[in-house]
């Protein structure tokens, strides 16, 4: 088997490669790691992109050079600090015992290894044989301490990625600071690129944005403890004329749930440097002597065919080797939730309704969302108390989780494990499992408080107390939310000196508990939440391997939405729901047939008062649920396409190929009408040319070929928000 990695000795270059992609560093002066090439596959390198030697003004040399013509300040490298005449951005800040961040990283040795390291404690990616991939560890050492830096490269031997992330150790005796460690760098010389983020808003997330990387720095960030609404964990750098099906596109995309920063800087001589990794805002890490400090993983994809095939390297890499549940292959049950329809005013007997009429439209799961534990009628109590509330289940919740599973129906319930409320027993008993400040006073967002994850003896009261639910084996799914970002950040454990510590400590901390859940109940199917897509990132789907996309479920606005999440995220990840009309967070009126369409894109649930439909939307959901159970496992796993954007056209258009090229599944929505309409007609991709494939609707005939190149003309309609899907299979 070939190998992936390859050292020339004599000229001081790794390579690391596949069919696909080519990765080069090379150590250069004073012992420098410098970055050559990163891109499409190269079968050998001889050399030529050894860095041209210029005396740059005021940018400095090695200690003790007189060789003007190199600085370590214009070099393209691997992974540079404070403190080493390198005036970019660095990628990491230490602090050393005497106060000062002079630090200056050399290289040291390497080792290859074959798979790929576990990350302890962090969610990572992982390989199911040795074989599929293999591991480059540059360290890198202190020239004038003892801090040693371990880069870690891993390359797969049929993806187009490169994971890298950090191991720092102190090999000393003294207690060090990091103020700053990143989980990677890259610098580019001679690209001119544009960037493409994913900011939004709570109801409002991962709304793709384009614009250019100019001379300066670009930080896209969350402080939030959270990977957060606002900036998702990715980025990618793609030339200006990338579309959807060519060019050149670099993705980022960051394994962590809590803050993070991306900085793009664009230097004086047109380079382009990015630093990923945990954001240094209110960061230090006290690195005790013999201690070390794992970094989260980026997972780094390259395409020179634009963004689709950029995408689909990012799907394939989560889904195959970051999502561990045994649900990752399963078609996932088409649900109902009762938020929408009771929100907290419901009881047992009020909610048996909606259970029987989803049982009439083939529905397959019913969710019990909020107010069901402690004495919670309203957002304002209970939190941290996860005991059934006897008010409305009398008889105990197991009572009614059988009578959801004799009518034939999967049975989930809703938890916020991360929060308390004042008003609960667990503050009553134990005030001090808040996170505050000492001395201060708190700051509630939805009257309700932080639990202080970093504490293993909070982590342990929460679980007890999940366990007395889960443990009856009546719970099938559980919706993992969470409702406010961090304040008052303080860990009561720690000294003041290690406050510093403690964004990072409350992740680890949830990740630990989400490790314990995980590990005691194998089949339950866990859906993350964070006032919808407030935390829909690649650490998250180690543990969840379906995030609710968003709070907005209005089928126009989720468009955008499930665009920008697809840029990174498969599809069987995004869960999507049908709900009422006027929408009832924007009061838009959209068609039935459309918001199936598009909660078809994802993992299809509804979430309204079934019992208050009428008998033509009754009938509808039962012919929706009908037709996705015909198609999702194409598209829920299915290679995916996007088409046309809603955010740049009239239109948005999607398409789904299973993976034999047997079955495609296209979505078209047109937004606006118009007296005088375009005329339009998507051209499909991805088929088998030389297969003919049959419209199941129309059951008229078509050649591959003709799709994908000529493609069929969408219908004309009258009125806005008009939604078309087709579903085809190849004719044997």
């Amino acid at each position: 088997m070939n190998q992936l990695i390859n050292f020339d000795e004599k000229n001081k270059v790794f390579h690391l490669h596949n069919n696909q992609i080519s990765y080069l560093l090379s150590i250069e002066d004073g012992n420098t790691l410098a970055h050559l090439y990163f891109g499409k596959a190269i079968r050998e390198y001889h050399g030529g992109l050894r860095y041209p030697r210029l005396d740059r003004g005021f940018s400095g040399n090695l200690p003790g050079s007189l060789d003007r013509t190199f600085s370590k300040d214009s070099l393209p490298q691997e992974y540079s600090c404070a403190g080493e005449m390198d005036f970019r951005t660095p990628a990491t800040i230490v602090r050393q015992k005497d106060g000062s961040n002079a630090t200056f990283l050399t290289y040291e040795s390497y080792k290859i290894v074959q798979g790929k390291p576990n990350l302890e404690g962090l969610p990572h990616s992982w390989v199911k044989n040795k074989e599929e991939a293999a591991t480059l560890i540059i360290t890198l050492k202190d020239k004038y301490g003892d801090l040693k830096f371990d880069l870690l490269y891993t390359i797969y031997r049929d993806r187009p990625v490169i994971v890298r992330s950090v191991k720092v150790r102190n090999t000393g005796k003294d207690t060090l600071n990091l103020e700053k460690v990143s989980s990677m760098q890259m610098d580019f010389v001679d690209r001119n690129f544009d960037m493409i983020t994913l900011p939004g808003a709570h109801a409002h997330e991962r709304h793709m944005q384009r614009t250019r990387v100019n001379q300066g720095i670009h930080v896209y960030s969350s402080i939030r403890g959270t990977s957060s609404h606002q900036m998702n964990p990715f980025v990618a750098l793609v030339d200006k004329d990338t579309t959807e099906f060519a060019g050149d596109a670099y993705g980022f995309a960051f394994v962590y749930s809590g803050n993070h920063k991306f900085e793009i800087e664009k230097d004086p001589y047109s380079q382009t440097r990015v630093v990923i990794g945990i954001n240094d805002y209110n960061f230090n890490w006290e690195l005790q002597a013999k201690d070390s400090f794992q970094t989260p993983e980026v997972i780094m994809a390259y395409s020179d065919n634009g963004l689709n095939k950029m995408s689909q390297a990012f799907h394939s890499l989560i889904h195959d080797r970051i999502i561990r549940s045994k649900y990752k292959d399963q078609v996932r049950p088409i649900l109902v939730n009762n938020w929408e329809a009771t929100y907290f005013d419901f009881t047992e007997e009020k909610l048996k309704p909606i259970v029987d009429d989803a049982k009439d439209m083939g529905i397959e799961m019913f969710v019990l969302d909020d107010g069901w534990f402690g004495h919670r009628d309203d957002d304002n109590s209970s939190l941290g108390d996860w005991a059934v509330f006897k008010k409305k289940f009398p008889n105990g919740l197991d009572h009614f989780a059988d009578y959801v599973h004799q009518q034939g129906l999967k049975f989930g319930l809703w938890f916020e494990p991360e929060m308390i409320s004042v008003d609960s027993n667990l503050y009553k008993k134990h005030p001090d499992y808040l996170m505050h400040v000492p001395g201060r006073k708190p700051s509630p967002a939805r009257n309700q408080y932080v639990l202080d994850l970093g504490r293993e003896e909070v982590r342990n009261n929460i679980f007890e107390q999940m366990k007395k639910i889960l443990d009856s084996g009546k719970i099938d799914y559980i919706k993992w939310d969470m409702n406010r970002h961090l304040s008052d950040v303080y860990e009561a454990d720690l000294p003041a000196n290690r406050q510093g510590e403690v964004y990072h400590r409350y992740v680890l901390g949830l990740y630990d508990l989400l490790e314990k859940i995980v590990d005691r109940y194998p089949d339950l199917l866990i859906e993350g939440c964070s006032g919808g897509g407030g935390r829909f990132d690649a650490g998250m789907a180690y543990y969840n391997p379906q995030i609710w996309a968003s709070d907005d479920s209005d089928a126009i606005d989720r468009l955008s939405i499930q665009y920008g999440t697809s840029l990174v995220y498969p599809q069987s990840m995004m869960t999507s729901h049908v709900s009422v009309s006027p929408n009832e967070q924007n009061g838009r009126i959209t068609p039935f047939k459309t918001r199936g369409i598009v909660a078809m894109c994802g993992d299809l649930g509804y979430e309204l008062d079934l019992t208050k439909m009428n008998e033509k939307d009754r009938q509808s959901v039962k012919e929706q649920v009908k037709e996705y159970k015909k198609i999702r496992k194409v598209t829920q796993y299915g290679t995916f396409y996007r088409l046309k954007n809603a955010q740049t056209s009239n239109q948005c258009a999607w398409e789904t190929v299973s993976r034999d090229k047997n079955e495609v599944v296209l979505s078209v929505v047109k937004v606006m009408a118009s007296a005088q309409p375009d005329f339009t007609k998507p051209k499909l991709v991805g088929l088998d040319p030389n297969k003919p494939y049959e419209d199941q609707a129309s059951h008229k005939v078509y050649g591959g070929d003709e799709l994908m190149n000529l493609g069929i003309y969408d219908p004309i309609e009258h009125g806005d928000f008009k939604a078309y899907m087709y579903h085809f299979k190849a004719v044997k």
